[in-house]
């Protein structure tokens, strides 16, 4: 693993610790997570292998991605005051976030040593997976899945949280 790959792992698990204290939940919050995550697929994504089981090995990372940030999302604590809709963490939305960061983390260090190395060749051979670049691949679309369910899902209830605010009935004129 290269510095720029610790990097960007240690980044994305301390995103979510920026909202251990309550933080806004706006466009502009989300640009860190999505940023990163475009660098990633710039650095990482040198094409989409798709022989062998390839793609089913991508499908099951993206999915596993995909839950792991819908799980963080709906376990974050989300509420409206004075017009902005703030969000804070919990330890689950922690959990589930960390969870997934930190596999992709460790599978790339023990990937990296020289008996993780030789025992997923082992795995990739006995499962068709065609190489280092599919595991590459689906690494980064588990990541993508996880970075974009959350984002996607913290902006929905964000809007829903404001359009619940403005219908809410203001106090009465005297």
């Amino acid at each position: 693993m290269s510095s720029a790959d610790y990097v960007v792992d240690i980044l994305l698990i301390l995103v979510i610790l920026r909202q251990l204290r309550p933080s806004e939940v706006s466009l502009r919050s989300a640009l860190l997570p999505v940023a990163i995550m475009v660098w990633a697929g710039f650095h990482y994504l040198h094409g989409v292998p798709v022989g062998g089981n390839d793609v089913p090995l991508m499908v099951v990372l993206t999915l596993c991605g995909i839950a792991l940030g819908v799980l963080s999302a709906v376990t974050t604590r989300a509420w409206e005051t004075a017009g902005r809709v703030l969000a804070r963490v919990g330890a689950a939305a922690i959990a589930f976030w960390v969870i997934g960061m930190g596999f992709r983390f460790a599978f790339a260090v023990y990937a990296s040593s020289a008996s993780g190395g030789q025992a997923l060749g082992r795995f990739s051979a006995h499962h068709a997976i065609t190489g280092a670049q599919a595991w590459t691949t689906a690494l980064v679309f588990m990541a993508f899945g996880e970075v974009l369910a959350r984002v996607a899902l913290m902006q929905a209830r964000g809007i829903r949280l404001q359009a619940n605010a403005a219908l809410a009935p203001g106090p009465e004129a005297v």
